[in-house]
């Protein structure tokens, strides 16, 4: 289940935070609860997607886009990510987090999260964001237009282009064939 607890506890605790400018970083902190556990006893890796989405929204918020959103009906999406899951985490671990958006192209906003505990990076996220309406995606020069900041799209580091450009090549939609279609259509 969404921890819409812990979520509302995030908007509570930096509701009076200084505003964040568009390229800052939101830091959080967190702990792995028991209900954040595998079977394994450490940090489930969704739970992992879920704490870096509550970091996610709180950024939108400080940065004034949540209110941008909600005045154009437009609502928030992720269309892609790459994950990398590095050092374990245990229950009662405490954990820094930090969000920040690392630039945009014509259609989708990038963000990265990292995990922290203590100085060991436990985890890091590449989001790839999208505004949509009921038409469909919103370009983000229209999305910078509404917040007041019209700007050209910066030029993304070489990391974030290169995961685009290697995601654009792949299928969509995936294959279906079972192991056997895909032996036959290979001999």
């Amino acid at each position: 289940m969404y921890p819409f607890l812990r979520m509302s506890k995030e908007f509570w605790k930096f509701r009076n935070a200084p505003p964040l400018d568009i390229f800052d970083t939101h830091v959080s902190h967190h702990i792995c609860w028991p209900w954040d556990l595998d079977m394994w006893l450490e940090m489930n890796n969704g739970r992992v997607l879920t704490l870096f989405d509550l970091g996610r929204l709180v950024l939108a918020g400080r940065t004034g886009f949540v209110r941008i959103i909600r005045r154009e009906g437009w609502m928030l999406t992720v269309a892609g990510s790459s994950v990398r899951y590095r050092k374990r985490v245990r229950m009662f671990d405490r954990l820094r987090m930090t969000s920040r958006c690392v630039g945009w192209d014509e259609k989708f906003v990038y963000l990265e999260h990292a995990m922290w505990k203590g100085a060991d990076c436990t985890s890091h996220v590449l989001i790839r964001m999208a505004v949509t309406d009921r038409n469909g995606l919103v370009r983000t020069d229209r999305v910078l237009a509404a917040f007041g900041r019209p700007m050209p799209a910066p030029r993304l580091p070489d990391w974030v282009r290169a995961w685009a450009e290697a995601d654009a090549l792949r299928p969509w939609p995936p294959m279906q064939d079972t192991p056997t279609q895909m032996q036959a259509r290979a001999a």
